[in-house]
């Protein structure tokens, strides 16, 4: 029987790793801002808030965001993406990279900045919601890059740090990693541009879910 070689426990982020919906979280971002009279964040600004806690993503997105207007701004961003997640797909090969990693034993978590309910709802709608062993939600715990996500997973699965990895598509992620003592491997095709990521010393950058599925399978 094919076991984990080096990893027990694999934490996947969800926006940007598994799930392509980096750009409509970017526009979501962006229409929510426009909504409150507030300048329209760039593309940069957006995208590089993704895995990040919504109040948190809101306020480094929106620097010109008083506190007292988050409920609003984060009412707003749900509006816009809920009317089209619909159009948002899993990224081509997800589904058999996770049934090959399933049937090498590995715990299969997400660590996201997702709500739960967000998170619960984007599982079903894509029927993975039987398919992943745990998960953590932004609102469940600390928001990343604190720690608390993978220690509380690596505390439920009884996974040590060194038998734990970290898959994600943001500086965010990687910095979580880092921050639980645990390895990472980072994506390119999600919402943070691969070449800031040498700092977190990801064990690989895979630059699609095929590169991804054979580096895991070969190391993990």
């Amino acid at each position: 029987m094919s076991r984990p070689q080096r990893f027990d426990l694999i934490a996947f982020d969800w926006d940007g790793t598994l799930f392509d919906s980096t750009a409509l979280i970017t526009r979501s971002i962006q229409s929510a801002a426009v909504d409150l009279g507030l300048p329209r964040p760039s593309d940069a600004q957006a995208s590089y808030v993704i895995g990040m806690g919504l109040q948190a993503a809101m306020a480094h997105a929106v620097p010109a965001l008083p506190e007292a207007r988050f409920a609003e701004m984060g009412e707003r961003f749900r509006h816009h993406y809920l009317a089209a997640q619909h159009e948002v797909i899993l990224f081509a090969g997800v589904v058999e990279m996770l049934a090959a990693l399933k049937a090498r034993h590995h715990w299969l978590t997400v660590a996201t900045g997702k709500s739960r309910r967000g998170l619960d709802e984007a599982l079903q709608a894509v029927g993975l919601d039987r398919v992943f062993d745990g998960s953590r939600t932004a609102d469940q715990t600390q928001g990343k890059p604190h720690p608390q996500m993978l220690l509380e997973l690596m505390r439920e699965f009884g996974a040590e740090p060194e038998r734990t990895l970290m898959v994600g598509d943001t500086s965010h992620d990687l910095q979580l990693a880092l921050n639980a003592g645990c390895a990472s491997v980072g994506v390119s095709y999600g919402a943070h541009d691969h070449h800031s990521f040498a700092e977190f010393k990801p064990l690989h950058i895979a630059h699609d879910v095929a590169d991804l599925q054979q580096w895991l399978l070969a190391n993990a």
